[in-house]
C-alpha cells in the first residue's frame, strides 16, 4: 500500500501572530502520534515568500501516513475531533490536500 499524505492549510479569522501559535501548538497537541503516523510536522507561512503561487494561509499542518486505513482511522479518533471542535470557530478557509505518495 502507498503512504498517504495529509495536507492542511488554515487561513485564520484573527491572523494575530497570537492566534497562529494557538492553532499550531493545538496541532502538536492533538494531531501528533497516532497509529500509523510516520511523519508530522506543523508549521507557518514564510511571510517573505510572498509568490503569487504561495497558498495563503496561516498555519500548515502535513502528516504522513504509513497507509490509507491509518489516514481513515485518524479522521474519527477522538484527539481529532476535539481538536476540530476546540478549533472549527477560529478557522476562515480550510483547504485539504490528500495524496498517495509514490
Amino acid at each position: 500500500m502507498a503512504r498517504l499524505a495529509h495536507h492542511v492549510f488554515f487561513v485564520l479569522k484573527d491572523r494575530s501572530p497570537e492566534s497562529i501559535e494557538s492553532l499550531a501548538s493545538a496541532c502538536e497537541k492533538y494531531l501528533d502520534g497516532h497509529e500509523g503516523v510516520v511523519d508530522f510536522s506543523v508549521g507557518t507561512r514564510e511571510a517573505e515568500l510572498n509568490r503569487p503561487v504561495n497558498l495563503d494561509f496561516d498555519v500548515s499542518l502535513h502528516v504522513i501516513f504509513r497507509d490509507r486505513p491509518s489516514h481513515d482511522a485518524y479522521q474519527t479518533v477522538e484527539p481529532h475531533l476535539q481538536f476540530i471542535a476546540e478549533q472549527k470557530d477560529n478557522w476562515e478557509t480550510v483547504t485539504v490536500c490528500d495524496s498517495n505518495l509514490r
